[in-house]
């Protein structure tokens, strides 16, 4: 039997990645007070730098 892929909402996964950057707790603690495995956090947390690079980028190479 094969188990089922957890599906996450968007609520969620955004309330984690902003406890992440806030460096206050560790990925193994956050992950245990919500009952997710660590390793499904990080690459939410990756994928959320990335997009927020681009975003800078783009914001600071507009011209005023």
């Amino acid at each position: 039997m094969s188990r089922k892929k957890a599906v996450y909402s968007t609520e969620l996964k955004t309330r984690l990645i902003l406890e992440l950057l806030k460096d206050e707790k560790t990925v193994n603690e956050i992950a245990s007070e919500n009952n997710i495995i660590p390793k499904n956090i990080l690459p939410q947390k990756s994928r959320q730098l990335k997009k927020m690079n681009v975003i800078e980028k783009r914001y600071y190479s507009q011209d005023y």
